[in-house]
């Protein structure tokens, strides 16, 4: 028995990581304290003054645990890392999960090229590689990327060069002006590297240079008397000019800085940056946090950064805040050691700081309430739509909602699909696929017990498995978790199909099946053996829209890709060279047999595993047999 007395006496008096548990052993909230000895027994006095969710979390403490750090910082650390790793109900939690993309320059190979992605992490400390960003918006930069490119005619193809040079005809990007074919030597890697040094200036955002140069290669090329090339370079300096326009100049020169502002109702919160690189404000993002004290912004702003900074892989050299926050000093070391630089915490009072940090706040609270009203909406259509489904068939409100559905091609690759609905919403994670083991033909009410009896079959053992090694929490995961409601895309057939199951198994799930018309339109809802009417204009119709189609997508695409596998194993097993991992690779890469067939040499090669000669021979195979 945990007597929380006793183990208040208990405590070190050193910095750490507290760990609130429920009586159900759920961790309900992490905290860090520079005393743990002190900091944990003011909630458990009876003078504590707290907010009343904290008052609330308090009320439902069970028992405690708590783990000594070195330092304040080490705690800062993990307490974040915990709160990562379990969600506590009564932490403030980061809904976001994002990772930002760079443009990354390969400078590492003799003819570099530019690219897009989010794995900043990767090369080696001894890399000479580049990266750019991060870019707030993927769109942003890959309209960056592509300018560039075309500007200064960086390829884009995956060769090795110089090794492959002239082993393949130039591709379509030099036909049409975009590239100078380094494949084919018709550009020196001296000159080549000239052009790339430019293209990352202008990534960088040098784009007078760039305007000057274009200027020059337009007037030339106007005194040439080509006029459509010089009407293509007018163009692209007037795209120049629009993105100069777009950034908005600060005063703050060659200055990286993240603006961070909070806006807050209820529970809720919205937080946007502002992301400024050398000076300009390249984009803004806003992120959405649950479970806050409305009252305590500074609170919500050191929770966001904790949990953003903590897994973006860039760290600019200054933070400007709307509010204070507790741990300023703690934080920043923390920053500054993920950084391995200095990093700074400010939060402005006056001047074009503060009208920015407002520019910042007036985001936040507009976006809240925009957001707000998308909830409302929302809600009406999933968790509101499933609340009027129920009271057309008078049961309690069903949580977990699961449909099934059948395919196949006259009895061939018969299969089977399970979809799931959490209030309303798919949850695409407990989706399932069956394959139809003991029915031969299309029989499509024996396919549907075939797979209901597998089904709760399954979720039985599971359930008693779970509750012999006594984990209560697993019960509400995979086949062990039971529906509330099981909706069959047909009538009496497919309802009573799932009946027999059930009640074969002892179970009590209500079961529902949709009734149609003439037309193949959904009419009514069969319910203990009745046809019940339905409001054909409602937001519970079209839930039902969305659950069968989803079904009917999910089962017949499990279908098409088992006929695709047998259709490309046969066709693949003749060619030499290619065994079941590049079989494999071809299936991933083409998705059927059709795109490979028309796929030439050089599609072939970009396949894993895939060398030139087995590349070849499999464009032979299609193009010389026809088959």
């Amino acid at each position: 028995m945990f007597d929380i007395k006793e183990e208040l006496k208990k405590l070190p008096a050193r910095p750490g990581v507290y760990l609130m548990h429920d009586k159900h052993d759920a961790i309900i909230y992490v905290g860090k304290a520079r005393i743990l000895k002190n900091r944990v027994r003011q909630y458990f006095q009876e003078s504590r003054h707290v907010s009343p969710k904290i008052e609330k979390m308090i009320s439902q403490i069970d028992h405690f645990e708590y783990i000594v750090t070195d330092s304040e910082v080490e705690a800062l650390v993990l307490e974040s890392n915990l709160i990562k790793e379990h969600s506590p109900k009564y932490n403030t939690m980061l809904r976001d999960d994002k990772s930002y993309p760079f443009i990354k320059a390969t400078l590492d190979e003799p003819f570099p090229r530019l690219f897009l992605t989010r794995n900043r992490g990767r090369d080696n400390k001894n890399s000479k590689n580049r990266f750019f960003g991060p870019y707030t918006s993927v769109d942003a930069a890959r309209d960056m990327l592509k300018t560039a490119q075309h500007i200064y005619h960086i390829r884009t193809c995956h060769r090795v060069l110089p090794r492959d040079c002239g082993l393949e005809r130039a591709c379509l990007n030099y036909h049409i002006r975009q590239c100078d074919a380094p494949c084919q030597g018709n550009i020196s890697e001296e000159e080549y590297r000239k052009k790339f040094a430019q293209a990352l200036k202008f990534i960088q955002g040098d784009y007078e240079e760039c305007i000057e140069d274009l200027t020059e290669k337009m007037n030339a090329a106007s005194e040439r008397m080509e006029f459509e090339d010089a009407a293509v370079i007018r163009d692209t300096i007037a795209n120049i000019r629009r993105v100069m326009v777009s950034q908005k100049i600060t005063d703050f020169k060659d200055v990286d800085r993240d603006i961070i502002a909070a806006a807050a109702s209820g529970d809720e919160a919205v937080i946007v940056a502002f992301f400024v690189r050398e000076g300009k404000i390249i984009g803004r993002d806003k992120f959405h946090m649950k479970g806050v004290d409305p009252q305590d912004t500074g609170d919500i702003i050191q929770s966001f950064i904790m949990q953003y900074y903590g897994g973006t892989p860039y760290i600019p050299s200054e933070l400007y805040l709307e509010s204070d926050i507790s741990d300023r000093e703690l934080v920043e070391r923390w920053l500054s050691d993920r950084k391995k630089a200095s990093v700074k915490i400010t939060v402005p009072l006056r001047g074009q700081k503060e009208k920015l940090m407002e520019l910042a706040h007036q985001n936040a609270e507009i976006v809240l309430k925009q957001d707000r009203e998308k909830i409302v909406r929302e809600e009406e259509r999933t968790s509101g739509a499933m609340s009027e489904i129920c009271s057309w068939i008078g049961i309690p409100y069903a949580k977990r909602v699961e449909s099934y559905d059948i395919s196949n091609t006259s009895g061939y690759q018969s299969v089977g699909s399970m979809v799931v609905f959490e209030d309303g919403k798919p949850d695409k994670s407990e989706y399932r696929k069956f394959k139809i083991m003991s029915v031969k033909g299309p029989d499509d009410y024996a396919s549907m017990e075939e797979i209901l009896t597998r089904r709760f079959e399954h979720g039985i053992r599971d359930q008693k498995g779970w509750e012999e090694k006594g984990k209560q929490e697993l019960l509400n995961t995979g086949f062990a978790h039971f529906p509330d409601l099981i909706l069959m895309d047909g009538g009496r057939g497919q309802v009573n199909v799932a009946l027999k199951v059930l009640d074969s198994l002892g179970l009590d799930i209500p079961v529902a099946g949709l009734v149609k018309d003439d037309r193949h339109r959904t009419r009514g809802i069969i319910f203990n053996d009745r046809e019940l009417p339905i409001d054909t204009h409602s937001e519970g119709f079209w839930l039902i829209t969305r659950i069968q189609d989803e079904v009917h997508r999910f089962a017949i695409e499990y279908h098409r890709s088992l006929r695709s596998k047998v259709q490309v194993k046969s066709s693949l097993d003749d060619i030499e060279g290619v065994g079941p991992k590049r079989r494999r690779a071809l299936m991933k890469h083409f998705k059927g047999i059709e795109a490979l067939r028309s796929a030439s040499v050089e599609d072939i090669m970009e396949c894993d595993f895939m060398d030139r000669r087995t590349a070849e021979n499999i464009y032979r195979y299609f193009n010389d047999t026809g088959t």
